[in-house]
Protein backbone atom coordinates (compact mmCIF):
# COMPACT_ATOMS: atom_id res chain seq x y z
CA UNK A 1 0.00 0.00 0.00
CA UNK A 2 1.21 3.51 -0.82
CA UNK A 3 2.18 6.12 1.75
CA UNK A 4 -0.96 8.21 1.23
CA UNK A 5 -3.25 5.22 1.65
CA UNK A 6 -1.45 4.34 4.87
CA UNK A 7 -1.77 7.93 6.13
CA UNK A 8 -5.48 7.99 5.37
CA UNK A 9 -5.99 4.52 6.89
CA UNK A 10 -4.28 5.53 10.11
CA UNK A 11 -6.30 8.75 10.16
CA UNK A 12 -9.48 6.74 9.70
CA UNK A 13 -8.71 4.24 12.48
CA UNK A 14 -7.56 6.90 14.96
CA UNK A 15 -10.46 9.10 13.89
CA UNK A 16 -12.80 6.24 14.66
CA UNK A 17 -11.45 5.84 18.21
CA UNK A 18 -11.42 9.57 18.85
CA UNK A 19 -15.02 9.90 17.67
CA UNK A 20 -15.93 7.04 20.00
CA UNK A 21 -14.13 8.59 22.99
CA UNK A 22 -15.58 12.05 22.43
CA UNK A 23 -19.08 10.84 21.60
CA UNK A 24 -19.28 8.76 24.78
CA UNK A 25 -19.72 12.04 26.67
CA UNK A 26 -22.93 12.99 24.88
CA UNK A 27 -24.40 9.55 24.21
CA UNK A 28 -28.18 9.45 24.87
CA UNK A 29 -28.32 13.22 25.41
CA UNK A 30 -30.42 15.58 23.33
CA UNK A 31 -28.85 18.54 21.53
CA UNK A 32 -30.60 20.87 23.97
CA UNK A 33 -29.20 18.99 26.97
CA UNK A 34 -25.71 19.10 25.45
CA UNK A 35 -25.95 22.82 24.82
CA UNK A 36 -27.20 23.45 28.35
CA UNK A 37 -24.31 21.51 29.91
CA UNK A 38 -21.38 22.08 27.55
CA UNK A 39 -22.36 24.84 25.16
CA UNK A 40 -20.71 23.23 22.16
CA UNK A 41 -18.60 20.23 23.16
CA UNK A 42 -15.19 20.63 21.54
CA UNK A 43 -12.94 18.66 23.87
CA UNK A 44 -12.54 15.06 24.98
CA UNK A 45 -13.70 15.36 28.58
CA UNK A 46 -15.02 11.92 29.51
CA UNK A 47 -18.07 11.48 31.72
CA UNK A 48 -21.39 10.72 30.07
CA UNK A 49 -23.75 8.01 31.22
CA UNK A 50 -20.90 5.48 31.27
CA UNK A 51 -18.62 7.70 33.32
CA UNK A 52 -15.67 7.22 30.96
CA UNK A 53 -12.28 8.75 31.63
CA UNK A 54 -11.10 11.36 29.08
CA UNK A 55 -9.78 9.40 26.10
CA UNK A 56 -11.34 6.11 27.13
CA UNK A 57 -13.12 4.22 24.33
CA UNK A 58 -16.26 2.09 24.40
CA UNK A 59 -17.43 -1.15 22.81
CA UNK A 60 -17.19 0.34 19.30
CA UNK A 61 -13.40 0.55 19.35
CA UNK A 62 -12.94 -2.50 21.57
CA UNK A 63 -14.89 -4.80 19.25
CA UNK A 64 -13.12 -3.43 16.18
CA UNK A 65 -9.72 -4.06 17.74
CA UNK A 66 -10.84 -7.56 18.75
CA UNK A 67 -11.95 -8.26 15.17
CA UNK A 68 -8.76 -6.87 13.68
CA UNK A 69 -6.56 -8.84 16.05
CA UNK A 70 -8.42 -12.06 15.30
CA UNK A 71 -7.64 -11.60 11.61
CA UNK A 72 -3.99 -10.79 12.28
CA UNK A 73 -3.40 -13.63 14.73
CA UNK A 74 -5.06 -16.16 12.43
CA UNK A 75 -3.35 -14.98 9.27
CA UNK A 76 -6.74 -14.39 7.63
CA UNK A 77 -10.45 -14.11 8.29
CA UNK A 78 -12.03 -16.96 10.22
CA UNK A 79 -15.45 -16.32 11.73
CA UNK A 80 -15.01 -18.90 14.53
CA UNK A 81 -11.76 -17.19 15.51
CA UNK A 82 -13.50 -13.79 15.40
CA UNK A 83 -16.33 -15.18 17.50
CA UNK A 84 -13.88 -16.57 20.04
CA UNK A 85 -12.31 -13.13 20.26
CA UNK A 86 -15.69 -11.56 20.95
CA UNK A 87 -16.34 -14.12 23.68
CA UNK A 88 -13.03 -13.25 25.31
CA UNK A 89 -13.91 -9.56 25.03
CA UNK A 90 -17.34 -10.04 26.62
CA UNK A 91 -15.82 -12.06 29.46
CA UNK A 92 -13.51 -9.12 30.18
CA UNK A 93 -16.60 -7.24 31.42
CA UNK A 94 -16.48 -4.33 28.95
CA UNK A 95 -17.81 -0.95 29.94
CA UNK A 96 -20.74 -1.33 27.55
CA UNK A 97 -22.27 -4.00 25.33
CA UNK A 98 -25.42 -3.78 23.23
CA UNK A 99 -28.24 -6.24 23.77
CA UNK A 100 -28.13 -7.56 20.19
CA UNK A 101 -24.38 -8.08 20.41
CA UNK A 102 -24.68 -9.82 23.77
CA UNK A 103 -27.38 -12.13 22.44
CA UNK A 104 -25.32 -13.11 19.39
CA UNK A 105 -22.25 -13.87 21.46
CA UNK A 106 -24.25 -15.89 23.99
CA UNK A 107 -25.89 -17.93 21.21
CA UNK A 108 -22.42 -18.78 19.96
CA UNK A 109 -21.21 -19.71 23.44
CA UNK A 110 -24.21 -21.90 24.21
CA UNK A 111 -25.06 -23.35 20.78
CA UNK A 112 -22.04 -22.73 18.55
CA UNK A 113 -24.23 -20.52 16.36
CA UNK A 114 -22.22 -18.35 13.98
CA UNK A 115 -25.13 -16.60 12.28
CA UNK A 116 -28.00 -14.89 14.04
CA UNK A 117 -31.50 -15.32 12.67
CA UNK A 118 -32.63 -12.57 10.31
CA UNK A 119 -34.70 -10.09 12.27
CA UNK A 120 -36.18 -6.62 11.96
CA UNK A 121 -34.75 -5.99 15.44
CA UNK A 122 -31.22 -6.42 14.08
CA UNK A 123 -31.30 -3.21 12.04
CA UNK A 124 -28.99 -1.47 14.50
CA UNK A 125 -25.51 -0.15 13.76
CA UNK A 126 -23.64 -2.83 15.73
CA UNK A 127 -22.25 -4.66 12.71
CA UNK A 128 -21.26 -1.47 10.95
CA UNK A 129 -19.56 0.00 14.01
CA UNK A 130 -16.89 -2.74 14.09
CA UNK A 131 -16.39 -3.32 10.36
CA UNK A 132 -13.47 -0.99 9.61
CA UNK A 133 -10.79 -3.68 10.10
CA UNK A 134 -12.54 -5.63 7.32
CA UNK A 135 -12.18 -2.61 5.01
CA UNK A 136 -8.44 -2.46 5.69
CA UNK A 137 -8.04 -6.21 5.35
CA UNK A 138 -9.89 -6.42 2.03
CA UNK A 139 -8.53 -3.22 0.52
CA UNK A 140 -5.89 -5.11 -1.48
CA UNK A 141 -8.42 -7.68 -2.81
CA UNK A 142 -11.84 -6.02 -2.71
CA UNK A 143 -13.80 -8.97 -4.09
CA UNK A 144 -13.76 -10.42 -0.57
CA UNK A 145 -15.22 -7.34 1.12
CA UNK A 146 -18.91 -8.11 0.74
CA UNK A 147 -18.88 -11.79 1.81
CA UNK A 148 -16.53 -11.15 4.74
CA UNK A 149 -18.53 -8.12 5.87
CA UNK A 150 -21.81 -9.99 5.79
CA UNK A 151 -20.35 -12.93 7.71
CA UNK A 152 -19.02 -10.79 10.51
CA UNK A 153 -22.16 -8.62 10.65
CA UNK A 154 -24.57 -11.56 10.66
CA UNK A 155 -22.87 -13.02 13.69
CA UNK A 156 -24.97 -10.55 15.70
CA UNK A 157 -26.86 -8.32 13.24
CA UNK A 158 -28.68 -10.10 10.42
CA UNK A 159 -30.88 -7.60 8.63
CA UNK A 160 -31.06 -6.58 4.96
CA UNK A 161 -31.24 -2.85 5.74
CA UNK A 162 -28.17 -3.10 7.93
CA UNK A 163 -26.43 -5.09 5.17
CA UNK A 164 -27.08 -2.47 2.50
CA UNK A 165 -25.87 0.42 4.60
CA UNK A 166 -22.81 -1.36 5.99
CA UNK A 167 -21.72 -2.27 2.47
CA UNK A 168 -22.16 1.24 1.05
CA UNK A 169 -20.30 2.79 3.97
CA UNK A 170 -17.48 0.35 3.24
CA UNK A 171 -17.47 1.31 -0.44
CA UNK A 172 -17.35 5.00 0.44
CA UNK A 173 -14.53 4.38 2.91
CA UNK A 174 -12.55 2.49 0.28
CA UNK A 175 -13.02 5.35 -2.17
CA UNK A 176 -11.76 7.89 0.34
CA UNK A 177 -8.79 5.76 1.38
CA UNK A 178 -7.67 5.14 -2.18
CA UNK A 179 -8.42 8.53 -3.74
CA UNK A 180 -8.98 11.14 -1.04
CA UNK A 181 -11.71 12.43 -3.35
CA UNK A 182 -14.77 13.72 -1.51
CA UNK A 183 -16.70 14.31 -4.74
CA UNK A 184 -16.16 10.71 -5.86
CA UNK A 185 -17.43 9.54 -2.47
CA UNK A 186 -20.48 11.78 -2.80
CA UNK A 187 -21.24 10.30 -6.23
CA UNK A 188 -21.18 6.79 -4.73
CA UNK A 189 -23.62 7.81 -2.02
CA UNK A 190 -25.84 9.67 -4.49
CA UNK A 191 -26.12 6.60 -6.74
CA UNK A 192 -26.96 4.49 -3.70
CA UNK A 193 -29.72 6.89 -2.68
CA UNK A 194 -31.17 6.97 -6.19
CA UNK A 195 -31.53 3.20 -5.89
CA UNK A 196 -32.73 3.43 -2.26
CA UNK A 197 -34.57 6.76 -1.81
CA UNK A 198 -35.67 5.86 1.72
CA UNK A 199 -32.08 6.40 2.89
CA UNK A 200 -31.86 9.97 1.59
CA UNK A 201 -30.40 12.47 4.04
CA UNK A 202 -31.23 15.55 1.93
CA UNK A 203 -33.86 16.55 4.48
CA UNK A 204 -31.98 15.47 7.56
CA UNK A 205 -33.99 16.27 10.67
CA UNK A 206 -31.54 15.40 13.40
CA UNK A 207 -32.04 11.62 13.52
CA UNK A 208 -29.35 10.26 15.83
CA UNK A 209 -30.36 6.87 17.23
CA UNK A 210 -28.65 3.48 16.91
CA UNK A 211 -31.05 2.48 14.11
CA UNK A 212 -28.70 2.09 11.18
CA UNK A 213 -30.76 4.30 8.85
CA UNK A 214 -30.51 7.13 11.39
CA UNK A 215 -26.78 6.51 11.71
CA UNK A 216 -26.37 6.66 7.93
CA UNK A 217 -28.31 9.91 7.62
CA UNK A 218 -26.49 11.50 10.53
CA UNK A 219 -22.95 10.67 9.41
CA UNK A 220 -23.50 11.44 5.73
CA UNK A 221 -25.20 14.77 6.43
CA UNK A 222 -22.49 16.01 8.75
CA UNK A 223 -19.56 14.54 6.82
CA UNK A 224 -20.50 15.99 3.45
CA UNK A 225 -21.59 19.31 4.99
CA UNK A 226 -18.30 19.81 6.88
CA UNK A 227 -14.92 20.97 5.66
CA UNK A 228 -12.54 19.41 8.20
CA UNK A 229 -12.10 16.45 10.50
CA UNK A 230 -12.65 18.63 13.54
CA UNK A 231 -15.86 20.16 12.26
CA UNK A 232 -17.27 16.75 11.33
CA UNK A 233 -16.71 15.26 14.80
CA UNK A 234 -17.89 18.31 16.70
CA UNK A 235 -21.13 18.40 14.74
CA UNK A 236 -21.87 14.71 15.25
CA UNK A 237 -21.08 14.53 18.97
CA UNK A 238 -23.23 17.58 19.61
CA UNK A 239 -26.11 15.84 17.85
CA UNK A 240 -26.32 13.45 20.82
CA UNK A 241 -28.26 10.19 20.62
CA UNK A 242 -25.98 7.28 19.74
CA UNK A 243 -23.15 9.79 19.65
CA UNK A 244 -20.24 7.44 20.30
CA UNK A 245 -21.03 5.12 17.39
CA UNK A 246 -22.17 7.88 15.03
CA UNK A 247 -19.08 9.98 15.74
CA UNK A 248 -16.82 6.93 15.46
CA UNK A 249 -18.12 6.08 11.98
CA UNK A 250 -18.02 9.73 10.93
CA UNK A 251 -14.43 9.74 12.20
CA UNK A 252 -13.57 6.93 9.80
CA UNK A 253 -14.81 8.93 6.81
CA UNK A 254 -13.28 12.21 7.94
CA UNK A 255 -9.99 10.58 8.89
CA UNK A 256 -9.83 8.79 5.54
CA UNK A 257 -10.46 12.03 3.67
CA UNK A 258 -8.31 14.46 5.61
CA UNK A 259 -5.59 12.13 6.91
CA UNK A 260 -4.03 11.59 10.30
CA UNK A 261 -2.42 15.03 10.47
CA UNK A 262 -5.85 16.66 10.28
CA UNK A 263 -6.86 15.26 13.67
CA UNK A 264 -6.38 17.98 16.29
CA UNK A 265 -3.31 17.33 18.40
CA UNK A 266 -5.25 18.00 21.61
CA UNK A 267 -7.56 15.08 20.74
CA UNK A 268 -4.76 12.72 19.75
CA UNK A 269 -2.96 13.44 23.03
CA UNK A 270 -6.12 12.62 25.01
CA UNK A 271 -6.78 9.25 23.37
CA UNK A 272 -5.81 6.27 25.54
CA UNK A 273 -2.16 5.55 24.66
CA UNK A 274 -2.54 1.78 24.65
CA UNK A 275 -5.48 2.05 22.25
CA UNK A 276 -3.57 4.43 19.97
CA UNK A 277 -0.56 2.07 19.93
CA UNK A 278 -2.75 -0.91 19.08
CA UNK A 279 -4.37 1.04 16.25
CA UNK A 280 -0.98 1.89 14.77
CA UNK A 281 0.06 -1.77 14.85
CA UNK A 282 -3.21 -3.06 13.41
CA UNK A 283 -3.26 -0.52 10.61
CA UNK A 284 0.15 -1.67 9.39
CA UNK A 285 -0.66 -5.36 9.76
CA UNK A 286 -4.11 -5.31 8.15
CA UNK A 287 -2.91 -3.32 5.16
CA UNK A 288 -0.05 -5.74 4.54
CA UNK A 289 -1.69 -9.08 5.40
CA UNK A 290 -2.70 -11.07 2.29
CA UNK A 291 -6.47 -11.38 2.01
CA UNK A 292 -6.74 -15.12 2.70
CA UNK A 293 -10.13 -16.70 3.30
CA UNK A 294 -9.93 -19.23 6.10
CA UNK A 295 -13.54 -19.05 7.19
CA UNK A 296 -15.09 -21.89 5.20
CA UNK A 297 -12.38 -24.39 6.16
CA UNK A 298 -12.44 -23.48 9.85
CA UNK A 299 -16.24 -23.54 9.98
CA UNK A 300 -16.26 -26.99 8.37
CA UNK A 301 -13.65 -28.22 10.85
CA UNK A 302 -15.73 -26.95 13.74
CA UNK A 303 -18.88 -28.65 12.46
CA UNK A 304 -17.12 -31.97 11.84
CA UNK A 305 -15.37 -31.82 15.19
Amino acid sequence: MGKMVHTRALGAYLGFAIGDAMGATTEFMTPREIESRYGTLKQIVGGGWLGVKPGQVTDDTQMSLSLGQSIIDGGGFSLPRVADGFVQWMRSKPIDIGSTVRRGIREYMLQGQLESAESEFSAGNGGLMRNFPIVLYCLKDWQHFEPVTLRQCHFTHNNPIADEITLIVGEVTRCLLETGDKLAALKLVSRFIIEHPKYSYSRYKGENSGYIVHTFKCIMHHFFDSTSFEETIIRVVNQGGDADTNAAIAGILAGALYGVDSIPRRWRKKLDRAIAHEIHLQTDALLELPCVMLDDARTADRASG
